[in-house]
């Protein structure tokens, strides 16, 4: 009966074990000490809640870093060569927080003076004929090398032609500068080949007519092997141009229309092929359309509307085509001085006369208006110290 009574009464204070333990919440961090332990159980939710500060932190910090260092990790690396450009060639790239450029490898430094107006040196094959902006900048040396000066920020495109091989057009980004090598490819195109010899001819030797002659029966060779050849058609136009058959010429202005509408050299050689044929009035409408074809940059058609206005006595406007055709050009057409000194002298203002004439000068010292302008420049210098004393004198 005792040991009955014994277990009876051990049973019962079990049973108020049990409900206790599920009446109590179990409290944060709260873990149940074991036999084996050694440590008083008050101490466990301190030394475990510290624990747990320490693994969240912990993860906390995992969670933050670990994507920026993967994704650092992960950044792919720029190529630092292009098969058609000079190593040095490096486009800067700008940090996102800072919006400061980057410096790289063989890049030029970046500043004010030198964003807005650097220099391009082309490299590819000798004699080779290059466009910017489809604006013709000259011929590259013997060594394949052609410099370009004062070339404005911003985004350009380069078309390179050589004889014998393919003509090619490729991108200048903003940040570029220095040398820019263009591979040319070797063409079989029969077409292509007679296209540029009949250019080669045609300004070969501009005051021989067998030259000329020789030039007209290139185009036409090429034409007969590829009729769409606006191209083609303009230097066929301004071949005819040169050997006076106005109607001719202005027959292939408007058959390169009909392969490209919008073409504004076309436009501006054909502007010159009305004026030639005593039109002024159409001529002027071609030169307007060719800059709005251009959207506003075709310095030939300027420079043809200045003439035609300076002819018709509208000087002021001349001046105003003069300037913006130099412009266009930054400063590399010596004649346009010329042009633009003589407009200025009717209009009796030779202090800018003087100006134009001196930059014709400094550009073309052996041009062949040089003789000219030396031997009137020193009358004008003194026609504008008069002027300017007249004006400021105090009775005017």
């Amino acid at each position: 009966m005792k040991g009955k009574g014994q277990r009876e009464k051990g049973k019962g204070r079990s049973g108020r074990s049990k409900r206790s333990e599920i009446a109590a919440p179990s409290p944060p961090c709260f873990i149940a000490a074991t036999s084996s332990s050694r440590l008083p159980l008050r101490l466990f939710p301190f030394s475990l809640f510290l624990s747990s500060v320490v693994l969240a932190c912990f993860a906390l910090a995992f969670t933050v870093v670990s994507p920026a260092a993967l994704a650092q990790r992960k950044k792919p690396a720029r190529s630092s060569s292009n098969s058609n450009r000079s190593d040095s060639i490096k486009p800067s790239s700008s940090s996102p927080k800072t919006g400061r450029k980057a410096a790289s490898v063989g890049s030029a430094k970046t500043s004010p003076s030198n964003v807005s107006a650097r220099s391009l040196t082309i490299q590819t094959e000798p004699k080779a004929a290059v466009w910017l902006d489809e604006l013709r900048r000259g011929r590259t040396d013997d060594a394949g090398r052609l410099v370009i000066e004062k070339v404005k920020a911003g985004r350009h495109s380069l078309r390179v032609r050589a004889a014998g091989f393919r003509e090619r057009t490729v991108p200048v980004l903003p940040n570029e500068r220095g040398l820019i090598q263009v591979g040319l490819t070797r063409t079989t195109d029969e077409a292509e080949l007679l296209f540029q010899q009949a250019e080669d001819a045609r300004e070969g030797l501009p005051s021989a007519d067998g030259t000329r002659r020789d030039a007209v029966e290139l185009y036409r060779r090429a034409l007969e092997l590829r009729p769409r050849f606006p191209a083609a058609r303009v230097g066929l136009a301004r071949s005819l141009l040169a050997l006076d058959d106005y109607d001719g010429a202005l027959e292939q202005i408007e058959a390169a229309r009909r392969v490209r509408p919008v073409y504004p050299e076309a436009s501006a050689v054909e502007g010159r092929i009305l004026r030639a044929a005593a039109d002024p009035g159409a001529a002027v409408e071609s030169y307007r359309r060719a800059i709005r074809e251009a959207r506003g940059v075709q310095p030939e058609a300027y420079a043809g509307l200045g003439i035609v206005l300076e002819e018709k006595g509208s000087y002021d406007e001349a001046v105003e085509a003069f300037r913006k055709a130099i412009a266009q050009l930054d400063d590399t057409e010596p004649a346009l001085y010329q042009l633009l000194g003589a407009a200025y002298e009717k209009l009796e203002n030779w202090r800018e006369a003087v100006r134009a004439y001196d930059k014709y000068l400094a550009l073309a010292p052996e041009g062949k208006l040089a003789p000219a302008i030396r031997s009137i420049i020193d009358q004008l210098r003194t026609q504008a110290a008069e002027q300017e004393q007249q004006q400021s004198s105090p009775d005017n």
